[in-house]
C-alpha cells in the first residue's frame, strides 16, 4: 500500500469534511479508481513484518475472522453513501485484498466482500480483483471457490525457496507450498498469477536466490515481484541482528541480487515496469499498484487502510477492535491530511520515475530538469520522448535520483 511521506498539514475540518469535499471533485476517477481492503490477520508473525497484522492473542475482544467480513461490508456501504452523497461514487476498476493473510478468511467471505463492492460501487467492465495468498492457506478447492466468486489475480507469498532462509524469515510454508498453490490457481482459472520473492535474507547465497528465480519461472506464472529484505526498527528479526545472532543485510549483496532478477527474468521474457515488478506482458501488470504509481484514486477499507482523493489523504484506527467500535459510530478514520501543491509534487516525481514508463519531463520544474540532465549525463537515466527513463544502474539507484529530482 502506498501512504504519504510528507507530515499532516493542519485542518479544522474533521476527516469525513474533507473527504466530502474531496468527494464532489470531479477528478476522481479520472486516472482509475480502486478499491484497498486490509485483512489484518495472521496464524503467526514473520520475523521481518512491521505490517498491521495480529495473531488470534493479540486480537482481543469483539473481532474476529467469523465476523470481519460482515464489519467491512459495513465500511463499504458507508463509503459508496458517503461519496454519492457529495458528487458520485465512481465505477471500481480494481481491488487488492492485502494483509495479514488475506486467506485466512474463508474464501465464500472474500467473495461476499467483492460482491459487496460491486453492489455498492459497480465494477467496471474488466476488473481486476486481486488476492494476496500464503502457501499454506489455500488448496485447490479454495482457489477454485475464489475464482468462481469474481476474483481474477492471485499473488503468492513464495518469498524463497531455500529452506533456510524461509526459517530465518520465519516463514512457516515449506517451498513447495508456494508451487502447489500456483499449481492450484492456473487449474481454477486464474490467468494471472505473481509469486513474491525477497532478496538479501542474511544466510541466502547466489545459488539460493537464483534457484527461487528459476522455480518462479518454471511454475509459469506471468508476474514476479522481488523485494530486497528491510530490516525495520521493531521486528523479531531486526532485535536478531542486534544481538549478533544473525548478521546485517548487505546493500552490496542485494544490487548483486537485484541484478540477477533482471537477468533471469529477462532472459525469461520477463519485462520490469516497476522497479521491484516484472510482467510476461502488459495484460500480466498489476493494475492496482498502478493506480498508485500513476496517481489515482483509491478507497481503503480495514483497519489501518489508507484512502486517497483529489487532495486529502486519511487513515483507519490501525486495531482491529478500535477500529471496529469506530465504524459503529461512523467514519472509522484515525486521522487525515491534505495535501499541498509540494507534496502532490514529492510524490508524482517519486512515483512516476521508479516506472519503465518514464517521467514525462513536463511535469519537473525548472531545479528537477537540471537533476534529470545530470542522470542522464551520469548513466542512471536516459531521456526518450521527452520522458526519463532510469537505466538498469539507475534503477539500483531510484531513491538517489528521486532525492536529486525533488531537491
Amino acid at each position: 500500500m502506498v501512504v504519504s511521506t510528507v507530515s499532516p498539514v493542519a485542518d479544522p475540518n474533521s476527516p469525513a469534511d474533507s473527504i466530502a469535499a474531496a468527494a464532489a471533485d470531479p477528478a476522481v476517477g479520472e486516472a482509475g479508481f480502486g478499491f484497498y481492503v486490509h485483512v489484518p490477520f495472521c496464524v503467526s508473525r514473520c520475523g521481518y513484518c512491521d505490517f498491521n497484522t495480529y495473531t488470534a492473542a493479540e486480537l482481543g475482544a469483539g473481532v474476529s475472522r467469523d465476523t470481519y467480513a460482515s464489519i467491512v461490508r459495513a465500511e463499504i456501504r458507508d463509503a459508496a453513501a458517503r461519496m454519492s452523497a457529495h458528487g458520485r461514487a465512481p465505477e471500481v476498476d480494481t481491488v487488492f485484498f492485502g494483509g495479514g493473510t488475506p486467506t485466512l478468511l474463508s474464501a465464500a467471505d472474500l467473495a461476499a466482500i467483492l460482491a459487496e463492492i460491486d453492489d455498492s460501487f459497480g465494477l467496471a467492465e474488466g476488473y481486476e480483483a486481486t488476492t494476496e495468498a500464503n502457501p499454506e492457506s489455500v488448496d485447490a478447492d479454495y482457489l477454485a471457490e475464489l475464482y468462481d466468486g469474481g476474483f481474477t489475480r492471485l499473488s503468492v507469498g513464495m518469498q524463497s525457496t531455500a529452506s533456510h532462509v524461509l526459517k530465518i524469515l520465519d516463514r512457516e510454508h515449506s517451498p513447495q507450498k508456494a508451487l502447489n498453490a500456483v499449481e492450484y490457481a492456473h487449474k481454477a482459472g486464474f490467468e494471472h498469477v505473481s509469486l513474491d520473492l525477497i532478496y538479501g535474507t542474511p544466510g541466502e547465497t547466489a545459488a539460493d536466490f537464483e534457484a527461487s528465480l528459476r522455480a518462479a519461472v518454471d511454475a509459469g506464472v506471468d508476474h514476479v515481484s522481488a523485494y530486497a529484505l528491510i530490516v525495520e526498527d521493531g521486528t523479531a528479526l531486526a532485535r536478531r541482528i542486534r544481538s549478533g545472532q544473525v548478521p546485517q543485510p548487505s546493500d552490496d549483496v542485494a544490487a548483486d541480487r537485484y541484478l540477477a532478477a533482471e537477468a533471469v527474468l529477462a532472459e525469461a521474457g520477463f519485462h520490469w515496469y516497476e522497479v521491484s515488478n516484472w510482467a510476461r506482458s502488459e495484460a500480466a501488470r498489476c493494475r492496482h499498484n498502478l493506480l498508485y504509481w500513476e496517481g489515482g484514486h483509491w478507497w481503503g477499507a480495514g483497519p489501518g487502510a489508507h484512502s486517497h482523493l483529489p487532495g486529502v489523504r486519511w487513515w483507519n484506527h490501525k486495531h482491529p477492535s478500535t477500529y471496529g467500535a469506530a465504524l459503529a459510530e461512523g467514519l472509522p478514520a484515525a486521522g487525515h491530511e491534505l495535501l499541498t501543491e509540494d507534496d502532490r509534487y514529492l510524490e508524482r516525481i517519486l512515483l512516476r520515475t521508479r516506472l519503465a514508463s518514464g517521467l514525462p519531463l513536463s511535469l519537473l520544474r525548472p531545479q528537477g530538469r537540471e537533476a534529470a540532465e545530470r542522470a542522464a549525463a551520469d548513466g542512471l537515466a536516459r531521456m526518450v520522448d521527452d520522458r526519463l527513463e532510469l537505466t538498469l544502474r539507475g534503477r539500483l539507484l531510484a531513491d538517489a535520483v528521486v532525492r536529486d529530482l525533488t531537491s
